[in-house]
Parts: structure tokens; C-alpha cells; sequence
């Protein structure tokens, strides 16, 4: 049986890592696991994982002759699914921020080839009853949308989460007692498209005083979305570590202290961990009226607090202890709302969906493998 994955058309990462992981622990043997990567990302892969390039014709190839296709987004080149192939699409977040059809107003051609995707999809994952009939909207997918969590955040309740924060905090130089404030915005739709140029994205905090206000206890950890990264330069001497290319978001969740997002569906993975979150808006209503708009009242349902400036964010951070309790009943409805399926079981439960034990269907594809 052949299973083939893809992250963002090329990292080792997210819900397909998470459901790959749980078939070598539940399925050592029979199965045959193949991951689209890309020039830049195939040597970040395990030793042993075969890997083929995205785009190629080795990867039409491995895309037709696979049993089951497992993505976390859509894949824009052209190939022709098999009758009996299976292709989960796992997706990569709840939407606050409107997303594919549902956004205005459209760009012409922009859906083409995502649409042409979401027609070979025959199942998708939602993380939460909110997001169900929302996703399953936005795409104009008509199959069946299964309300699971998302396997990718099962780490964040895993016996060894303390064991990843103290590796990774050691790996990024963070000492014991430092503050790791994680800044983890989402992408804008005229930074992407109606600009030219490799550095048109500016960090919107003031470093300078971010430094002098906090001090050496406190560093922030840059995690830039993949539409912008690379698009930012940051000085020497700054206490920026910038984390934009460590594959797993959830890792970064559990060696931060505090979160900083905007409109990033970070907000609904990092609720998880329990810890306090704020939200930089400084473009609130250009985001919300021009761009993209959203699917709720983020002043209404955000867990911590909304800031417009670099000056009241710096301060937020500077007193988090008296800015996010205020929130906590707030936060608790957020975590029942949003998190509630963030149990730490969701591989197990998209797996059984996949290959339920002692299904006749995956008996018989067993023995095709």
C-alpha cells in the first residue's frame, strides 16, 4: 500500500507528519510512505524517508499510483486521481480570517487550480464544531467534513512536551528564566500580491525599546508565515531569534511563554497549551474591511488582550501577569469553543477513519500493498 504526503508542497511537518508518525508506531510494515519535498527542503527530511520533488513528473506519478494521499493543503499542479485512491485533506487551521471563495473581493484565476484540488478531495478534517460548516463552505467541498482536532497538536498533550520545550529552548540559546515571546502573524494579501521586491515586509515592533523596556529576560522568537518569509531583514544585535523555517508551529508553541498573533489560526493551536496570548492589531479594520474580513468578532472572542501600538504591546508584555488574568473566563470559553477535540488523541482518530481495524475494505487494500 502506498501513502503519499505533502505539507505546503514540501516540509516534513503538520498533520501529515503527525499521521505518518502514528502509521510507523500503529503499522511498521506493508506500507510504502512517500513525501513531496522540494529542492530547498529535501535534506531537512529523516534519513530513509523517500522523498520526490514538487513538481515533477516523479511526483504525478507517486500522486496516480498512490492508494491514499494525505495533504495539508492544495496541491496546484495537475494530476489525475485513481478511481481507488483515497485523499484526505487534513488542512492546516481554523479560519478567524475568511478564506478561498469566501474572500473579497475575488482575484481572478486565483482558486483555479485549488478548485481543480478540492474536486480529487474525497474526505477533510475539521478541528472543531465551529469550523466545520465553514470549511466545508469556503472550498464548495460536498463530501464528508469529519470534526477530529488536528493529529499536528496531539504533541502539545504529549507526556513529552516538557521534554520538547527544554530541547528546543536549549537548541534556539534560550536560557532558563528568559521570556520567549513568540510573534507569529499571519500573511496580507497586499504584501503577497500587489508587491515587488524580496524586503517589502516590515516588522511592526520596536526592537529598540522592546530591549530596553524588557531587557535580556525576554527574546522574541519571529515565526513569519511561508507567504512572507524570507522577505524580512533583521539587524544584529536585536533580541530577535527568528524561527520561520523550524517546520512544527507546535514545538514553538511549547518553548513559548507568551504568544503574539494578529489573525494567525495560531491563536486556536497555541489556546491549547493554556498560556496567555496577545493580539497586535494595528491594521484591524484595513484587514478586516479590506482584505480579508472574518468569520467572528475577534475583540469579542479573543482569550487576551487587542493592542494597536508597538509602545502598548511592549507594555502588555512587560506586565502579561496582570493583562491576560483579567481574560481567564474568556479564555476558558475560547478553549470549550475551539479546543475541545485538542485531547492529544486525534491521530488515533483519524487513523481509525482512514483504516478502521478489521475493516474488510482495509483487509483488502492490505493485501494490494
Amino acid at each position: 500500500m502506498r501513502i503519499v504526503y505533502s505539507t505546503f508542497r514540501g516540509l516534513f511537518a503538520d498533520n501529515p507528519r503527525a499521521l505518518y508518525e502514528g502509521l510507523l508506531r500503529r503499522r511498521p510494515d506493508g506500507l510504502t510512505h512517500t513525501w513531496l519535498c522540494n529542492e530547498r527542503t529535501r535534506a531537512s527530511f529523516p534519513a530513509g524517508v523517500e522523498t520526490v520533488i514538487y513538481p515533477s513528473a516523479e511526483a504525478v506519478t507517486a500522486l496516480e499510483t498512490a492508494d491514499v494521499v494525505i495533504a495539508n493543503d492544495c496541491l496546484s499542479m495537475p494530476w489525475d486521481k485513481q478511481p481507488t485512491t483515497t485523499y484526505l485533506q487534513t488542512w492546516h487551521g481554523t479560519p478567524l480570517k475568511r478564506i478561498h471563495h469566501d474572500v473579497r473581493p475575488v482575484r481572478e484565476g486565483w482558486l483555479d487550480n485549488a478548485d481543480k484540488d478540492v474536486a480529487r478531495w474525497d474526505l477533510l478534517l475539521s478541528p472543531n464544531a465551529v469550523s466545520t460548516d465553514l470549511l466545508g463552505h469556503a472550498f464548495g467541498f460536498r463530501g464528508p467534513v469529519h470534526e477530529t482536532g488536528y493529529p499536528r497538536n496531539d504533541v502539545l498533550n504529549s507526556p513529552d512536551r516538557d521534554g520538547i520545550r527544554a530541547r528546543l529552548r536549549a537548541d534556539l540559546g534560550i536560557a532558563d528564566g528568559t521570556t520567549a515571546v513568540l510573534y507569529a502573524p499571519t500573511w496580507r494579501d497586499d504584501l503577497v500580491f500587489d508587491h515587488a521586491g524580496p524586503r517589502d515586509f516590515e516588522l511592526p515592533i520596536d526592537l529598540a525599546a522592546f530591549a530596553e523596556r524588557l531587557g535580556p529576560d525576554h527574546v522574541l522568537l519571529l515565526r513569519l508565515h511561508s507567504m512572507v518569509t524570507g522577505r524580512l531583514a533583521i539587524g544584529p544585535d536585536t533580541p530577535v531569534i527568528d524561527v520561520s523555517d523550524h517546520a512544527e508551529s507546535a514545538e514553538l508553541y511549547l518553548a513559548a511563554d507568551v504568544l503574539v498573533t494578529d489573525y494567525s489560526s495560531a491563536m486556536f493551536d497555541f489556546a491549547v497549551t493554556g498560556k496567555p496570548m496577545l493580539f497586535y492589531t494595528y491594521d484591524l479594520e484595513h484587514y478586516r474591511d479590506d482584505l480579508r474580513g472574518f468569520y467572528f468578532d475577534l475583540a469579542e472572542i479573543a482569550p487576551g488582550p487587542l493592542v494597536r501600538t508597538s509602545a502598548e504591546l511592549i507594555e502588555a508584555i512587560a506586565d502579561i501577569d496582570v493583562a491576560v488574568p483579567e481574560r481567564t473566563e474568556r479564555y476558558a470559553r475560547f478553549r470549550e469553543t475551539f479546543c475541545a477535540l485538542e485531547d492529544g488523541h486525534a491521530t488515533e482518530r483519524v487513523l481509525d477513519l482512514l483504516f478502521p481495524p478489521g475493516h474488510p475494505a482495509e483487509r483488502s487494500t492490505m493485501e494490494r500493498g
